[in-house]
C-alpha cells in the first residue's frame, strides 16, 4: 500500500493520473487495517508522495513493529541514507519499468541504469529490486536483471493484461522464473490487470497459476488506496479479499502468502 500527506508537512507531487486526490496518512491506513484485519504491512513509497521517502520513513520510525518500507531511490543516494533507511526497516527499491503501446506509464524514480549503478550497494543491506514490469518486457530483459546481485519482487502478478491469457509467453516465463528462488511476485493489482472490472474474476486464473507455480515467493498486497482509478472503479478491499480467498483456499498456502512470505522477505 502507500500512503499520502499530510500534506502541510509532506506535499504531494504531481505524477499524472497517479496523483492522490485528497490525504491518506498513516492513521487512515490503520483504520482500513482495523476493518479487515491487518496487524503488519509494507509502505511501498509512492513517487507523488515525495521523492526523498520522508513520510515512509517517518511512519516506519513511529510504528516499527507494524511496518516495512519500498523506497524511491536515484543511483546518488549517500550511503549514510541508505543505512538511515535500512535501520527504519526499508526492504526494497522500486523501479518502474512499465510501459503501455510502447510508452513508460512512470518516468519517475530509480531507472533500471540507475539500479544497475546502485545494485551492490543495496544489495550489501540485504535489499530487493520491485520491479513494476510487464512480462514480456521482463523476458526480454532477464539476462541484464539477472545479472544483478539482487533478488526480484514482481508487481501486480507481472501485470499482464487478462486479455493476453495465462498462455501468453510473457507470463509463461515468469512462472518458471519464480521457480527459480531469484524472484518474488505481489498477489496484487486485480484491478489493474482486469479487462472486465469488479470482482476481477478475470483475472483469477493468473492468480492461480502464479500460486501453483510457486507458493513459497509470493505474498498479497491491496495496493490501497487505489490512486489512478476513477470513483466508479475504486475497488473495495473486501472484493480483492473475496478474490484472494477464491483464487487460494487452501489455509496453509495462504497463511505462507498471507504471513510468512511477507515476514522473510520484508525482515519482520
Amino acid at each position: 500500500m502507500h500512503i499520502y500527506g499530510p500534506f502541510a508537512t509532506y506535499p504531494a507531487q504531481s505524477e499524472g493520473r497517479f496523483s492522490p486526490v485528497q490525504e491518506f496518512p498513516v492513521e487512515a491506513l490503520f483504520a482500513m487495517w482495523d476493518e479487515i484485519g491487518i496487524a503488519r504491512g509494507v509502505i511501498v513509497h509512492a513517487l507523488a508522495a515525495g521523492a526523498d521517502n520522508e513520510v515512509t520513513l517517518q511512519a516506519l520510525k513511529r510504528f516499527p513493529d507494524k511496518l516495512r518500507g519500498v523506497a524511491v531511490l536515484q543511483d546518488d543516494v549517500s550511503d549514510k541514507r541508505l543505512d538511515e533507511l535500512t535501520a527504519a526497516g526499508f526492504r526494497g527499491a522500486r523501479v518502474n519499468m512499465l510501459r503501455q503501446d510502447g510508452k513508460p506509464v512512470s518516468s519517475g524514480g530509480l531507472s533500471f541504469d540507475g539500479l544497475k549503478t546502485l545494485a551492490p550497494r543495496i544489495a550489501e543491506r540485504g535489499w530487493h529490486a520491485q520491479l513494476w514490469i510487464e512480462t514480456g518486457d521482463l523476458d526480454a530483459l532477464a539476462g541484464e536483471i539477472e545479472a544483478l546481485p539482487l533478488d526480484f519482487v514482481i508487481d501486480h502478478m507481472g501485470r499482464t493484461m487478462t486479455d493476453k491469457t495465462v498462455h501468453y509467453a510473457g507470463f509463461q516465463s515468469f512462472l518458471a522464473r519464480l521457480k527459480t528462488g531469484r524472484y518474488w511476485c505481489k498477489i496484487s493489482g486485480a484491478d489493474r490487470n482486469t479487462r472486465k472490472g469488479a470482482p476481477y474474476d478475470d483475472t483469477a486464473a493468473f492468480m492461480q497459476a502464479l500460486v501453483a507455480a510457486n507458493p513459497d515467493r509470493l505474498v498479497w498486497g491491496s495496493d490501497w488506496p487505489h490512486v489512478g482509478h476513477t470513483p466508479e472503479t475504486l475497488p473495495a478491499e473486501s472484493v480483492l479479499i473475496d478474490l484472494m480467498l477464491t483464487c487460494i483456499p487452501d489455509a496453509a498456502t495462504r497463511r505462507k502468502i498471507l504471513v510468512d512470505n511477507a515476514a522473510a522477505l520484508y525482515g519482520f
